[in-house]
């Protein structure tokens, strides 16, 4: 029976963590949930993020940012929301009206490593891959909670 769980994975700028946890949530969890990312401070992809996940299947190309503010503004309801950024600009995300539940899973943002570009895209394969192994992780617990109402 699917649940229709309404999520929403919010970072700093909408430009990594936030898209890549939306493609794995929406391919792991399938038609059990509704996903969408945004940004605080909307920015466009981070080229690096792009690469990596195409490696992965996902062609991020067309994927444009949306400012968690405008969701707000619109009244729009999540089940969860999830801040994939510190700990410092999780706390700047409004609280969404309704019974949400509010998750933070800090990764490092891709636009802070440093190195050369194939330095730099060996850090981002490294949060894609925490990050898919954490969607992975919270879809297991998300069953069991499930189960037991």
């Amino acid at each position: 029976m699917p649940r229709d769980i309404s999520v929403l994975f919010v970072c700093l700028h909408n430009s990594g963590r936030s898209q890549m946890a939306e493609a794995y949530l929406r391919r792991l969890g399938g038609d059990d949930f509704q996903v969408m990312s945004a940004g605080l401070e909307p920015q466009p992809l981070n080229p690096l993020v792009r690469e990596a996940m195409l490696e992965e299947g996902f062609d991020l190309s067309r994927v444009r940012a949306d400012s968690v503010f405008d969701f707000y503004r619109e009244g729009r309801l999540f089940d969860y929301v999830i801040a994939v950024c510190d700990q410092a600009a999780a706390q700047r995300c409004p609280t969404f009206p309704g019974i949400t539940k509010r998750l933070d899973w800090p990764f490092t943002d891709p636009a802070l490593l440093e190195g050369s570009y194939l330095e730099r895209l060996e850090g981002v394969r490294r949060i894609r891959d925490q990050i898919r192994e954490r969607i992975k992780q919270w879809l297991k617990e998300t069953a069991g909670e499930s189960e037991e109402q």
